[in-house]
C-alpha cells in the first residue's frame, strides 16, 4: 500500500509549506514575500539586471516576474531604468531603500533558515542542499503551461 506520509512529493510539499510559514512570520514586519526577497537577493548580487535576466536566474516565468517587480517598485525598493542599448528593455535597479534592506532582510533569512533546520546538523543541511540541487534539475525558467 502506498504510504502518502512517506512519499517524496508529500514531504517536499509539507516542508515547503512550513518554510513559507516560517518565512512569512519572520518577514511580516518588512511586508516582503519569499519571491520578492529572492529577486532582491539576485539584485544584491548583481544590480541592473533586465526583467528577462531576472526571470532566467530566479526560474520565475516572465509574466509573474513582471508583477513581482511592479510590487517591489511600488514599495520603493527597485526602479526601472531604460536599457542603454535596447529601447525595448529596462534595467531593474535597487533604490537606496532597496540597498539598505539587504542587511536586515538577509539577517531575517538566516533566522528563518536556522529555525527551519533546527533538527539538522551542519553536515545534514549541506547534504540536504546537495540533494535538492540535484532534484531541482537544470537551471531553466519553468514556464506555466498554457
Amino acid at each position: 500500500m502506498y504510504d502518502i506520509e512517506k512519499s517524496l512529493g508529500f514531504l517536499l510539499s509539507k516542508a515547503y509549506q512550513r518554510g513559507w510559514a516560517l518565512f512569512m512570520e519572520e518577514f511580516e514586519a518588512f511586508e516582503i514575500t519569499p519571491p520578492q526577497f529572492g529577486l532582491l537577493s539576485f539584485l544584491w548580487q548583481q544590480d541592473g539586471l533586465t526583467q528577462v535576466e531576472l526571470s532566467e536566474i530566479s526560474q520565475i516565468d516572465r509574466t509573474t516576474i513582471g508583477g513581482l517587480i511592479d510590487r517591489l517598485e511600488k514599495a520603493g525598493l527597485v526602479e526601472r531604468h531604460p536599457h542603454p542599448q535596447d529601447r525595448r528593455k529596462h534595467l531593474i535597479r535597487l533604490t537606496a531603500k532597496g540597498k539598505e534592506m539587504q542587511a536586515p532582510l538577509s539577517n531575517a533569512a538566516l533566522q528563518v533558515s536556522a529555525r527551519f533546520t533546527v533538527g539538522l546538523n551542519e553536515s545534514d543541511v549541506n547534504e540536504l542542499i546537495r540533494m535538492l540541487t540535484i532534484l531541482r534539475g537544470e537551471k531553466r525558467v519553468y514556464e506555466r503551461p498554457i
